[in-house]
């Protein structure tokens, strides 16, 4: 049955565990981690897609999926929320013949091919839930079509130095892609892909119906589907993309795309009504700032009470900084309490954590080092008064320390 035909809809994989972030996807999947204080890090994909006029979004759920389904509702906060199209939530399928989990990021975008079958679209575009980025989905189909493309990446440039993270590929001179090798010892280029992808329906079924069969394969887009594919002789292009992207799925890069969102310049930061960045966050009363409180270069986020310094920091919202408590190149989730006389250094605290009375926490032997490490506290974690937590520590299980 189809329920309204699409040209293209987005299939948004958001079931990953996110295991590199530690002890900040214990309780929720990792594109439910909160980013900059008011937003989620899905809301970029979601608030892409309302941006981009693409109004059908299947989001591609498993791995404590509680939160997503909570938070993401309706799909109201980024106007999602249409007749006949509208934000899905698609767990994996079981059925009479039985079922499994997804298994590789192509597996669950095949597991709902019905899905995408009853929209009879044109395109199809895939996306990631662990990216922060600002980008016109439309600009890039036009692309397609005017390439009369059969596969379409999206590309940006990443240091030299960064480029074993990432699928790398390499262009002729009409943007066409020629080789894609995933995670290289030895690049060709610092081309990347950053993980969002327009098929046509046709070509993604058929792809998607091969690998399943293959035993072999790890059902993976970037490990199996895109190279089969060019191996295949399709049409597989380029699409360079030249704004602010990052891939947060590590503590190191979660940690610095959020204090890069402190500069002034940032598209965080910069007032673009006609391109929004929405969020589902709860409403809060303003923060408060308290007679001893100092605020320097910080974002503050609405509930706060802050009584202490803060420095070069955020804070999420419903955070409490106490009497005489110092924050420093720290980044403090939704709901953490810290008492009187702590004091935090490049420091991550997971929500709803507690750092009691005349804690310190992070190297304050050497703070004008640039290259020192980060320390985590995972979510609803309290840490027992007086403690000394240095830095490159997780502390993972919510108990006294």
């Amino acid at each position: 049955m189809i329920m309204r035909k699409q040209e293209c809809i987005a299939m948004l994989l958001a079931g990953g565990q996110g295991s590199r972030l530690g002890g900040l996807t214990r309780n929720r999947a990792k594109p439910g981690v909160s980013f900059y204080g008011k937003y989620r890090i899905i809301d970029f994909a979601l608030s892409n897609c309302t941006n981009s006029d693409i109004n059908t979004v299947g989001i591609l759920i498993q791995y404590k999926p509680l939160l997503l389904n909570t938070y993401v509702g309706m799909g109201s906060a980024w106007e999602l929320d249409k007749p006949n199209a509208g934000v899905h939530m698609l767990p994996p399928i079981l059925d009479d013949k039985g079922g499994s989990y997804y298994n590789g990021t192509a597996n669950a975008v095949y597991q709902n091919h019905e899905f995408i079958d009853s929209y009879d679209p044109n395109y199809v575009i895939i996306l990631s839930g662990d990216h922060v980025y600002k980008m016109d989905y439309s600009a890039m189909l036009k692309f397609h079509k005017e390439k009369k493309s059969e596969i379409t990446l999206a590309t940006i440039e990443v240091p030299w130095a960064e480029t074993s993270r990432f699928g790398i590929l390499t262009v002729n001179g009409d943007e066409r892609i020629t080789k894609f090798t995933e995670k290289p010892s030895q690049p060709d280029s610092n081309l990347a892909s950053m993980g969002v992808y327009i098929f046509n329906w046709s070509t993604l079924k058929q792809a998607l119906i091969t690998d399943a069969g293959n035993s072999q394969s790890q059902h993976d887009f970037g490990q199996n589907i895109i190279p089969q594919q060019l191996k295949q002789e399709r049409k597989v292009y380029s699409y360079k993309f030249h704004g602010y992207w990052r891939d947060v799925g590590t503590i190191e890069s979660y940690y610095h795309a959020n204090m890069e969102s402190l500069n002034a310049g940032h598209f965080l930061n910069n007032s673009d009504p006609s391109f929004q960045i929405f969020s589902n966050e709860e409403i809060l009363p303003p923060y408060l700032a308290g007679p001893t409180a100092k605020i320097e270069t910080s974002l503050v986020c609405k509930g706060c009470i802050v009584h202490g310094e803060v420095i070069n920091s955020i804070l999420a919202p419903g955070v409490h900084v106490g009497r005489g408590t110092v924050i420093k190149d720290s980044i403090l989730l939704p709901f953490v309490k810290v008492h009187t006389g702590s004091r935090l250094l490049r420091t991550i605290v997971g929500e709803n954590s507690e750092i009691m009375r005349h804690c310190i926490i992070g190297n304050w032997g050497r703070i004008d080092s640039e290259h020192e490490g980060i320390t985590v506290i995972a979510d609803h974690h309290t840490v027992s008064e007086g403690s000394i937590i240095g830095k490159n520590k997780i502390v993972h299980w919510p108990r006294a320390i």
